[in-house]
């Protein structure tokens, strides 16, 4: 039995097909934990959401903010944009059960592996934010999306303030918080302030911002954090901290990692395919 974090799929069915024939993936005896970006900007998002459908049990999917847009343009909250393809699931025959599955899965996810804990997001955690904490939040979001008032709830996710947690934070505020820290975070400053428009490497990073998961004190540095979302980041592997979006859609690689694979001083396995690029060089828009 293996178990699997993969990165940021984004529609390229194809190069899933070949990364879990690269593993020898069973659905009977491994399971699959990916980290959000199911779909859009590659070419098959239906056939990806379909397949990880079929799977049940053995795949377990974070949303990421191109899951969401997919959410959001579903009731209208958004429109959709020239280089999304999302057109095949809203026209599909069962695009209703489709966006149905979508919204049953998680936010955040806290797994418990060979007596470690592994935080899984799609984006990054804010610095003040517990993992116990961050899995209680996902949880608030997680339930709205499920519920009669995820169309409402789509049509005022999309700014950017609040940019910071308050515990005293409610509604709609506090909800795009969350989704925002989840979903879209790189760079925040030491009070945990996001910032959105820098979405290059590292070397990028904003006058008084940090990397994320670079802010001294960070409150999930006792857990190994795994994430997805920073594709300029690419494959990053530090003590407690897992980085997988390794642009597939932009002509990279898919990645995945299985967990507790080799030897004590390097417990994982990193597997990955090329990935026959949707977007042309210099054209990445996330």
């Amino acid at each position: 039995m293996a178990l699997y974090l993969i990165g940021d799929v984004q529609g390229c069915d194809s190069a899933l097909q070949r990364l879990l024939d690269a593993i020898s993936f069973s659905p009977s005896r491994d399971t699959l934990h990916l980290l959000g970006d199911l779909v859009n900007r590659g070419p098959d998002s239906a056939r990806v959401l379909r397949r990880l459908m079929q799977l049940g049990a053995s795949a377990h999917c974070l949303l990421g903010n191109h899951d969401l847009h997919l959410l959001a343009t579903a009731v209208g909250a958004r429109q959709l944009g020239r280089k999304d393809t999302l057109s095949q699931i809203l026209d599909a025959p069962d695009c209703a059960a489709m966006l149905a599955w979508l919204r049953q899965q998680r936010m955040a996810h806290l797994l418990r592996h060979q007596n470690q804990d592994y935080l899984l997001v799609h984006a990054g955690v804010l610095p003040c934010w517990t993992a116990s904490q961050t899995v209680a939040l996902a949880a608030e979001v997680e339930a709205v999306l499920r519920s009669p008032d995820s169309p409402d709830f789509l049509h005022q996710m999309y700014s950017n303030t609040p940019t910071g947690w308050r515990d005293d934070l409610t509604g709609a505020d506090r909800l795009r918080v969350i989704v925002n820290a989840l979903t879209r975070l790189r760079f925040c400053s030491t009070a945990g302030d996001m910032e959105f428009d820098a979405k290059e490497g590292l070397e990028t990073a904003p006058a008084g911002y940090l990397p994320w998961f670079d802010v001294p004190g960070r409150q999930t540095a006792d857990v190994t954090v795994a994430f997805g979302h920073w594709s300029t980041l690419g494959w990053l592997d530090r003590p407690n901290l897992l980085a997988l979006d390794s642009g597939c859609v932009w002509g990279g690689h898919l990645s995945a990692l299985r967990l507790d694979a080799g030897s004590p001083k390097r417990p994982h396995q990193l597997i990955q395919v090329n990935c026959a690029q949707a977007q042309q060089p210099g054209k990445k828009s996330q």
